[in-house]
């Protein structure tokens, strides 16, 4: 499965973060397929820039956004401006008789 993710590239006590495509099983800090963009926490405001044809594409393929970029796109991403991806709710178990 893939997965949307932060992934730190900052030196210490100065984060930086590149939002990537990544295997779910990898390390956090592992082998990625894509850069999506980036996220800069330090800046005053934040600046998030991400390539939303891409993030549309990995999506459909089946990439899920991780918690922390979810709410990254949905509160500096408008429908207007870009996709919002919204959680998708894990089935429910089936019940024993």
């Amino acid at each position: 499965m893939l997965s949307i993710r932060m992934r730190r590239t900052g030196s210490k006590k100065r984060p930086f973060f590149r939002i990537v495509v990544s295997e779910a099983r990898s390390k956090k800090e592992g082998q990625y397929i894509d850069v999506l963009g980036f996220y800069n926490p330090r800046t005053k405001p934040a600046v998030f820039e991400i390539n939303k044809e891409r993030v549309e594409y990995w999506v459909k393929v089946g990439a899920r956004p991780s918690d922390s970029v979810r709410t990254l796109m949905a509160k500096h991403m408008t429908r207007d401006r870009g996709i919002v991806v919204e959680r998708v709710p894990a089935p429910a178990a089936a019940p024993t008789v």
